[in-house]
Order: C-alpha cells, then sequence, then structure tokens
C-alpha cells in the first residue's frame, strides 16, 4: 500500500487525546489520557495503538494532522512567555481599556478581565500614521534601538509589536522589527500587520500579543513533536488544523499559533459538514461534547459558519464582551465549560452549578479512581446508568460507581438532602439545560429555528447527552457517525489546505474603486495561495471571497460572501444588492436612506476536497441481538427505567431499536430515552428520531 494512502489524525483534548489512523478505506482509532507535562507523549502512545490495530509500523504513515487544545489553555491558563508590547505613544493603555462597553449593564461589582499584559510590560515609541497610512511622525530608529537595549536587559523572550493603523501601512512596524533581529536575534517578534491586518486596535492589539504570548510554547512544542515522531519512525510531513476549518504547515502554525486555538473544535465542525454532505442535510447542529468542554456550531448548506473574531476565557458564561477577542478568521461556534469532566458545586443559593471547572485527566472525574474527589458530569452519568464501569474507554479505563456515589452525596446530595441518584439527576439536568440554553442562545443570535434542524452529535461524551439536548431544543433527528467518540481527529482528515488573508480598507459604496477592489483581491488571494502552495505543491486551489459590510454608524459589520465571478466584476451594486439581501435574511428589513461601506475584505483559499459519498437508502434489518440490559434513568419521565444495552456492531443495515435503551462502542456510549427510536444507516450513522416523528 502506498505510503500517502495512509493518513494519521490526532485530537490533543482538555481530558484525552483522540488518535485517528486511516488505512485506505479502513480506520483505527483510540483514546489515551492527555499528558499535560509532555503532550507528545500521549500522541506516541495513541500511534502505537493504533498501528498495531492496523498491522502497519509507522513509518508507513505518510501524513499526520494535528489539532490541539494547547494554545487555548496557555491563554485560559495564563501559562505563556514572558512577552512585551510596543506600540504607538499614547495608545498603552488599549488593552485596558477595551472598548468601554458594561457586557454586564447592571452588575455593580462588574470585573474585567485582566489583561493579558500587565502595564509594565507595555512599552511606546514616537510615531503616527494617518487612517490612510500617510506617515503623520515619523519613527526614530534610535529611539527604538534604546527600547530594544532596555527590552533586552528585561529578558523578554516574545515581543508583540502593534502600532496605530500599520493595517494600512506596515512601514513603522518593519521598523521596529529589523531593530529587535539585529540587537535581540533570539526573541521572537509578532507584526500586528502579519498577525491580524484588521481595523480595531484592541482586537488588533490584542490577537498579536496573544500570538507572541504562545509562541515560545508552541514553538518549542511543535519542534519537540516532530523530533519525538522522527524517533519514533513517523518520519512524515505534520501539518496543524487551523480555527478557520483548514490545515496548515508546521512552520506557518509555528508562526501564527493563535490561528490554532480553536483548531480541535474546528476539525468537529468539518467532521459535521462531512456528515451532512453524505446525507444531503442544509440544516444541521453540530453538537461536539468532550471531556472538557462542549461546542455547539450551525452549519447551513453543508458549510460550517464562519466569523472573524471570537472570545477566549469569557468570565461571564455567554456574555459577549467578557473575554479576551482574537481576531482570526474561525469557525462561529459557542463553546462552554460542560464536558464529561466538568466539575459540579452547590452556590450560595443552594443551586447546582456545573463548570467551567474540569477535572481534566489528572486526576480526572472521582468514578476514574486516580484521586479526584469532587463530582464530574462523568460521575452522573454513571450513577444514572449511562456508562457501563467495566467497558468505558474500551475497558482501559475502569470505573467506581461507589466513588462517585460517595463524591455526589459529599459535594451535591449532602448539602441538598438528595440520594446519589437524585443528585447526579440534577447534576445532568443542569448540564444538559446549560447546552440547550447556549444552543437557544447561538440560533437566536443568528436568526434560525431549531426545530428545523437535524443534530450530529459527536465527542466521546456528546452521544450520552444527545437525544436529551434533542428533548430539550425540540429537534426531532439526531445522527450519531462512526467514530463519534473521536469525531473532531477524523475531521481533521477531512478538513483541505487552507489559509485566509484579510485585508483592512475603509470603502464607502458612494467611493466604490472597481480597480482598487480587483488589486486588492488579487493581493490577497496571491498571499493565500502562497501559504496553502507550501503544504501541496500539485493540488488544483480555489478561492472564496467575502467582504464585511455595514451601515454608516452602525458599530459592527455582517459577512457578505461573493462568488469569484462576482469579485472579478468587482460591480458596485450587485455587492450592495448582496449586503441588502443578507441584511434583510438576518434582521428582517434593510435601513432604507442611509450609505452602506465595506470594512475588512477576506480570500480563503483552499484545496479541492474530494467529493462525499452519498448514503444510499436502507431498507429493514434484522433485529440486533441485546447484549444485556441495565437501569437507566430517563430525565423526561423522572424515573428508573429498564433499558436493554445493544453492541453498535451487531447492527446491520436498517437493523432498528425503541428506547430506552443504551448502544455501546469503544470510545462513546449511545443513550436512547424512551421517547427515541434508532435506525442503523448505510454508513453505520445511528439515526435517532422521535417515535411517532
Amino acid at each position: 500500500m502506498e505510503r500517502q494512502s495512509i493518513r494519521m489524525g490526532v485530537d490533543i483534548g482538555g481530558t484525552f487525546t483522540d488518535v485517528v489512523l486511516e488505512v485506505g478505506g479502513n480506520r483505527y482509532s483510540t483514546k489515551v489520557l492527555t499528558t499535560y507535562a509532555a503532550p507528545e507523549d500521549a500522541i506516541v502512545e495513541g500511534m502505537k495503538r493504533v498501528c498495531d490495530k492496523a498491522g502497519v509500523p509507522a513509518s508507513a504513515i505518510g501524513q499526520i494532522i494535528h489539532g490541539t487544545t494547547l494554545a487555548t489553555n496557555a491563554l485560559i491558563e495564563r501559562r505563556g512567555a514572558k512577552a512585551a508590547l510596543i506600540t504607538t505613544e499614547g495608545f498603552r493603555d488599549v488593552i485596558e481599556m477595551r472598548t468601554e462597553s458594561r457586557f454586564e449593564q447592571y452588575d455593580l461589582n462588574l470585573t474585567l478581565p485582566e489583561p493579558l499584559l500587565p502595564r509594565n510590560r507595555r512599552y511606546v515609541v514616537r510615531e503616527r500614521l494617518g487612517a490612510r497610512g500617510d506617515v503623520l511622525i515619523p519613527i526614530d530608529r534610535k529611539e527604538v534601538e534604546a527600547l530594544a537595549d532596555d527590552l533586552r536587559d528585561a529578558g523578554y523572550t516574545s515581543i508583540a509589536v502593534g502600532l496605530l493603523h500599520s493595517y494600512v501601512n506596515d512601514v513603522h512596524e518593519r521598523v521596529i522589527a529589523e531593530v529587535l533581529a539585529e540587537r535581540l536575534p533570539g526573541v521572537m517578534v509578532s507584526l500586528s500587520s502579519e498577525v491580524s491586518p484588521q481595523m480595531r486596535e484592541y482586537e488588533r492589539f490584542n490577537t498579536t500579543i496573544a500570538n507572541a504570548y504562545i509562541k515560545p510554547l508552541m514553538k518549542s512544542y511543535l519542534g519537540r513533536l516532530a523530533a519525538r515522531l522522527k524517533d519514533e519512525g513517523a518520519d512524515c510531513p505534520v501539518f496543524l488544523m487551523h480555527s478557520g476549518g483548514g490545515i496548515i504547515d508546521i512552520a506557518t502554525a509555528a508562526d501564527f499559533p493563535v490561528r490554532l486555538v480553536e483548531s480541535g473544535p474546528a476539525g468537529g465542525a468539518v467532521f459535521a459538514a462531512d456528515i451532512a454532505a453524505r446525507h444531503g442535510l442544509d440544516k444541521v447542529l453540530s453538537f461536539d461534547m468532550g471531556g472538557t468542554t462542549a461546542k455547539i456550531c450551525l452549519i447551513k448548506n453543508r458549510t460550517p459558519k464562519t466569523a472573524r473574531v471570537f472570545e477566549v476565557a469569557r468570565s461571564y458564561r455567554f456574555k459577549k464582551g467578557s473575554g479576551m477577542p482574537i481576531s482570526i478568521p474561525v469557525i462561529d461556534m459557542v463553546e462552554i465549560g460542560a464536558g464529561g469532566g466538568s466539575l459540579a458545586h452547590v452556590d450560595v443559593l443552594g443551586q447546582i452549578r456545573v463548570g467551567p471547572e474540569s477535572a481534566g485527566s489528572e486526576p480526572g472525574p472521582a468514578c476514574y479512581g486516580r484521586g479526584g474527589e469532587r463530582p464530574a458530569v462523568t460521575d452522573a452519568d454513571l450513577v444514572l446508568g449511562k456508562l457501563d464501569p467495566a467497558n468505558f474507554a474500551a475497558g482501559t479505563i475502569p470505573l467506581y460507581t461507589d466513588r462517585s456515589e460517595a463524591a455526589l452525596n459529599a459535594h451535591l446530595g449532602g448539602r441538598l438532602n438528595m440520594a446519589p441518584m437524585e443528585a447526579a439527576w440534577g447534576l445532568a439536568e443542569v448540564v444538559d439545560e446549560n447546552m440547550a440554553n447556549a444552543a437557544r442562545v447561538h440560533a437566536v443570535e443568528n436568526g434560525e429555528d431549531l426545530s428545523e434542524y437535524t443534530m450530529i452529535a459527536f465527542g466521546g461524551a456528546a452521544p450520552l447527552h444527545a437525544a436529551r439536548l434533542c428533548e430539550k431544543l425540540g429537534v426531532d433527528r439526531c445522527l450519531v457517525p462512526q467514530g463519534a467518540g473521536v469525531g473532531s481527529a477524523i475531521g481533521f482528515l477531512r478538513a483541505p489546505f487552507s489559509f485566509e488573508a484579510n485585508r483592512s480598507v475603509f470603502m464607502k459604496m458612494g467611493a466604490f474603486d472597481a480597480a482598487r477592489v480587483k488589486s486588492l483581491f488579487a493581493e490577497m488571494e496571491a498571499e493565500a495561495t502562497r501559504f496553502v502552495r507550501s503544504c501541496d505543491a500539485q493540488a488544483e486551489i480555489l478561492a472564496d471571497y467575502k467582504v464585511y459590510m455595514r451601515y454608516a454608524g452602525q458599530g459592527w459589520e455582517i459577512p457578505v460572501p461573493l462568488t469569484p465571478e462576482q469579485a472579478a466584476r468587482a460591480d458596485a451594486g450587485e455587492i450592495l444588492s448582496r449586503f441588502e439581501s443578507d441584511y434583510m435574511a438576518l434582521f428582517g428589513r434593510k435601513v432604507e436612506g442611509m450609505e452602506a461601506e465595506i470594512t475588512v475584505w477576506s480570500v480563503n483559499a483552499y484545496t479541492r476536497s474530494d467529493a462525499v459519498m452519498p448514503a444510499a437508502p436502507v431498507g429493514t434489518g434484522a433485529a440486533p441481538v441485546p447484549a444485556g440490559g441495565r437501569a437507566l434513568f430517563d430525565a423526561a419521565l423522572g424515573q428508573v427505567t429498564d433499558a436493554l444495552a445493544y453492541d453498535r456492531d451487531s447492527f446491520a443495515d436498517g437493523s432498528a431499536v425503541e428506547g430506552p435503551a443504551v448502544i455501546t462502542e469503544e470510545e462513546t456510549t449511545i443513550v436512547l430515552p424512551t421517547s427515541r427510536r434508532a435506525t442503523r444507516l448505510s454508513d453505520g450513522c445511528i439515526d435517532i428520531v422521535k417515535k411517532g416523528a
């Protein structure tokens, strides 16, 4: 078999590291507890397991595609490098002043997130560019040289450079970069004109600082990973999943690690989009729940919704503005601390609260028997009968029900006068309602009705909770694909090589310059194509075009996609018509008498993906034989039911079972409540529908 046909996907999560190996048309997967001190250890262990299953040596692997939460965790936990910011005189405190908006208007004790860099690590130079890029105050190279000497003496290992209006003209940032290269040759430098060349200095500065903050950590990790894989025999190209849903080479990832912040969840969205295409679904709710977080994403017309700004480490749940803004191309999703390892407690009002704190893999939930004493979602799932204590993670991790019950009693039941089963029910209902509420908010913000959507559930914990989530949201259908437990890692193997280039060039429609627009699109397409070509020198490269528009006086824009033909024509009337149509679809009306304007331009270059094979229709298959039974708590009924247990591999195409039931596989378990029926489809998906629907 050709080496290029053997590919491995790796997803490092907060609790588990998922590894998937594809050999021709066969897939082999495993889950390994994440090793925080040296994440590459879990990758190597997982690689050995899947290679043993497939009967191939590591040297046979032709390509490895990797996604990780390491960048996100470093920002959340403030475990980055000793970094500094160089900015324009007078703008030292931009990242602390933020946008001056109160995300919780009536909270008198509002706590703003601390800036990533304290004030004594923020430095200024006397220079100034105008909004059109004209030089108002020239930069003094000698001043920069003196500042570089001060930075060297302070012992910084990474420096962010963010000057006012440098997204229009990077000449002054280039001068600083040259001086730093001369005076501090071992120090890493991140320029805002390269990292995030977009308007709005708060978001741009913060993104550049985040890149500088995690750059030494990620560069060191990626270097160690490549060397370790080579030592183990896997001497092949390693690529990284980026937040926008595509793949970049390891060198680009090391230079722009901030683009990896949402890499794992992006892989899950790509996986769900692939399933949606296979089943001809145009409206899909992607539900990815792992050990640490749950991610919810809307997928329309088989394409995940994208954005150019998102927030990390929100201090107030669901509150926009309470987190750290990162201005990069990203798949738009809502992420909450609701995973299998999310810990529960009782607040001062006597209410059960779950997350965002997680037990992770060290020590893990109480039922792991690794020293965890507080109850997690997995503990509740075990007590409610959703998990088999002897067959968790293919039997590699034994679970201890008595320890779950003790933790639930000590931290929830004892305070609320509940038995362990009732406390577990309360915990599970709280976390399910948190996820349902997040989905409702996300749908409303995007003008969507979830009752028209099909859910696609994946991740180790999602199939345990998906049917209950559907009951809460009024969603009648849910698909659980094959390999759901390692869905994000599979998604990495479905993603194209891609790179998105952005530019902020302000243009009113009344002063639309078609020649300038054509030149701008050509410049961005060349930049994005160059990055993609570095990953794959032979592939056909396509491009998507987008502009971000608003009415004059508005504070935010909406994305307006353009076809290649529309971008090439650069016709003002055509672009305005597209904007008005999309604006009406989102808000129900357009604003008469207001001039429209464009603030950001975008080109995404990508390789063509393989054609998706549609799933064949199925008839009626033989009923599977139960592997046993268990007591399963049904939250909708509020009582324990007698459920049959099935092995997923025992289902033939068209095989169907009625709830209450559980369907087990190596990496997850599907819980089927009394209200649902499940059928295996031709591609292996389990189709869960409401009885009578």
